[in-house]
């Protein structure tokens, strides 16, 4: 039993069915509960731990079918999935074989399960609550056949709630044919548009589609073993013919795989979830197997509660695999050349540096493995952003590049400071490039200058919460490359202008930004 606490006293939130045949019952107060049956065993009721468990249950689903989701927690602690088959049960050798299979492996690992299939969604949760026999496991309603049979279930397999149900009761409309003959018009007066609304669904007058946990990947295959696998060579083996068979797939359609994802599920019912991505697409399946190699080598021992080894060793079997690419780009097919293996083919096949930069990412994490993005400013420190290097896929160059309307005209120096320091500048006249500067003590004067570069404010950009200003400084910056007497090439620049706003006791003041060689 589950119990919590609710209005002021601690209250029954679940039941089994021992209980309930005891006459306990979801919302009984712990107190007449104990006074029913002393020996209760009771835990604290865990909602967000329960659903936690249904999201791993309908994930564990995807193994037959890529549309599985939740249905939500319900009264009394029982709990439902939605699973859209269509298309997927011939794979496990029809309706009724694939309920009998669902149904047996949850029952195995300690569920107590009743399954429903319908054409419709209301009327497959109909099915599985109220379906007769109620011995049965699963109920399947013939196709077309729904409306008929839906008729003789009670009102409550409309998913209605218990105010509603209460008050269809005591106008003596217990059944799903009385409420369907009523008008609409005075059952909406009446009861507001619900009722309605969930005939029309059950019946499929009303579409209800389901929106599973992780959207359906077009790129997905599944292989399913007759005996499950336990070594891991034999199930580095299996993913490798999938890996394989995915590539082939990806490369008739010219795309390229930029993120997978492999699934592994077990015989206890457990799920693991490797993923792997790609700095740009790929479809070498040598490549792709290494990444997902990596994370399979890696994979912690699944939790048992099995009584020996040998039987948490067979818990932790797979038997059945899915591997999907839930991110694809376009790839056409090209040569990119031949390698032999040898270092320098770093320099003849660029997709040899593109695969290291995966496998780094994949051992020490997407977010710190990176790489320089161009990013459209003038600013200097702001002409490159840093971004995961799996973020995007870098851009090959053109045979023919376009213009570049915001790159610079004039020449960048290689190496930029981190931040720039104050030099302290002589200039002749105020608006010329300076004849000598000073920097950390030493003094360097100017044989060459050329400049000016005037770069201003971006006034578009949000201002800094910080100091309210739009920029690393408000003030307009003209840019000089300079060369001392020794040949070293310097870029200074002066941050303001010589204005008559500018106070007297405040001119421009000189910064060194970065070095030409």
């Amino acid at each position: 039993m589950l119990a919590a606490p609710e209005g002021g006293a601690i209250r029954l939130a679940a039941v089994t069915l021992t209980a309930q045949k005891a006459g306990l019952f979801p919302g009984q107060t712990l107190a007449d509960a104990r006074a029913l049956s002393p020996e209760l065993a009771v835990h604290d009721h865990d909602p967000g731990g329960d659903a936690a468990a249904l999201d791993a249950l309908a994930d564990w689903c995807r193994r037959y079918t890529p549309w599985a989701a939740p249905s939500g927690l319900e009264n009394g602690g029982a709990a439902g999935l939605w699973l859209d088959i269509s298309g997927c049960a011939h794979l496990f050798g029809g309706e009724a074989a694939m309920l009998d299979d669902l149904t047996g492996r949850l029952s195995r690992v300690g569920y107590t399960v009743r399954a429903g299939l319908a054409d419709t969604t209301g009327a497959a949760w109909a099915a599985a609550r109220f379906g007769r026999p109620a011995q049965a496991v699963s109920i399947i309603m013939a196709e077309g056949r729904h409306p008929e049979m839906l008729a003789t279930l009670p009102v409550s397999a409309l998913r209605l709630p218990p105010d509603t149900l209460d008050g269809l009761d005591r106008l003596g409309l217990r059944n799903i044919a009385d409420l369907a003959a009523l008008p609409r018009a005075g059952l909406a007066r009446r009861f507001g548009e619900l009722p309605a609304r969930r005939l029309d669904q059950a019946f499929g007058q009303i579409d209800e589609p389901i929106s599973p946990r992780a959207p359906a990947p077009v790129w997905r295959l599944r292989t399913a073993f007759p005996e499950a696998l336990g070594r891991e060579e034999d199930i580095a083996a299996a993913v490798r013919n999938l890996t394989e068979a995915l590539c082939n797939r990806l490369a008739r359609a010219e795309r390229g795989a930029r993120r997978l994802e492999l699934c592994l599920y077990r015989v206890a019912g457990r799920v693991d979830t490797i993923e792997a991505g790609t700095s740009r697409a790929s479809r070498d399946p040598d490549h792709l197997m290494r990444l997902l190699r990596e994370q399979l080598d890696r994979l912690p021992e699944p939790p048992s509660s099995a009584p020996d080894p040998l039987s948490a060793a067979a818990e932790a079997m797979v038997e059945t695999l899915t591997l999907a690419a839930t991110g694809t780009e376009p790839l056409h097919m090209i040569q990119t050349g031949i390698t032999t293996g040898l270092p320098n083919d770093y320099e003849r096949d660029p997709d040899v540096l593109e695969q290291l930069v995966d496998r780094l990412s994949g051992r020490l994490g997407a977010s710190n493995v990176r790489r320089f993005a161009a990013r459209e400013s003038h600013l200097p420190e702001r002409v490159q952003a840093s971004r995961p290097a799996l973020a995007d896929a870098p851009q090959k160059p053109a045979a023919n590049p376009p213009d570049n309307p915001w790159k610079p005209a004039l020449p960048r120096p290689p190496r930029l400071l981190t931040r720039p320091e104050p030099v302290e500048a002589v200039a002749p006249v105020p608006d010329d490039p300076p004849v000598m500067f000073r920097w950390r003590g030493h003094l360097h004067r100017i044989t060459r200058a050329e400049g000016p570069e005037r770069i201003a404010p971006e006034w578009w950009r949000t201002p800094d919460a910080a100091g309210g200003s739009t920029v690393l400084d408000d003030d307009t910056r003209d840019y000089y490359r300079v060369e001392d007497e020794d040949g070293r090439r310097f870029w200074l620049y002066r941050d303001g202008l010589y204005d008559r706003h500018r106070h007297a006791d405040d001119p421009p003041r000189w910064y060194l930004h970065g070095f030409f060689g």
